[in-house]
């Protein structure tokens, strides 16, 4: 069973860059600053771009935490991943558990409550997008802590809040009741990504 604790900061990769050593060195100062799970998310690169870049945060990244990548839970096979991200227009959580096995991880994507209720085979949800944001193109329109925390309750598994999230929100979105936040442009975008996880493990409170 997947420890909440794992979800109390999610770095995900921009995929600004599908370069192994940037996003390596990268996803390696938001470890030292405090993320406790990294998403790869490369939707421009190739299957083959993706795989290698995985296998390469899997050989450095501690062992204690955990890759996932995002949307190809073959690939999440095929790298030898923690996991799999999914979202609403992917394999429901369903079939994605059926290729993974009972020992991967399988996160969703939630931002309403048909999506939520399709979430039951899911190890957690990330529900958003809570604020407006611009790394995720496909977003929608921000739901808000309000929506956040009655979907966090309705879906009834560990959660995370994404969409907008920085260190000067993460404490309202964390008070709505999820188990962390998951962050992409206030980490891989900052000049010190170290420093900006350790301020929103900060902002967090644990």
């Amino acid at each position: 069973m997947l420890n909440p604790e794992t979800l109390t900061l999610v770095a995900i990769t921009d995929g600004a860059s599908s370069d192994a050593t940037e996003i390596v060195t990268r996803a390696l100062a938001c470890v030292r600053g405090g993320a406790t799970l990294v998403q790869l998310r490369l939707k421009d690169a190739d299957a083959r771009t993706q795989v290698e870049v995985a296998r390469a945060l899997i050989a450095a990244l501690p062992v204690r935490i955990p890759l996932i990548m995002n949307d190809r839970a073959d690939l999440a096979i095929a790298a030898g991943a923690a996991g799999v991200h999914v979202g609403p227009e992917d394999l429901p959580a369903a079939a994605v558990r059926r290729i993974l096995g009972p020992d991967r991880i399988v996160g969703v994507s939630v931002g309403n409550d048909a999506e939520a209720l399709q979430a039951s085979d899911a190890d957690y949800v990330g529900i958003g997008p809570v604020y407006a944001t611009v790394s995720k193109g496909d977003a929608g329109e921000a739901i808000g802590v309000g929506e956040l925390a009655r979907l966090a309750l309705l879906c009834a598994r560990p959660s995370v809040a994404i969409g907008g999230i920085d260190a000067t929100n993460a404490a309202e979105a964390i008070a709505a009741g999820v188990s962390g936040v998951a962050v992409i442009r206030a980490l891989f975008s900052a000049a010190d990504p170290e420093e900006a996880a350790r301020s929103l493990r900060s902002a967090i409170g644990r």
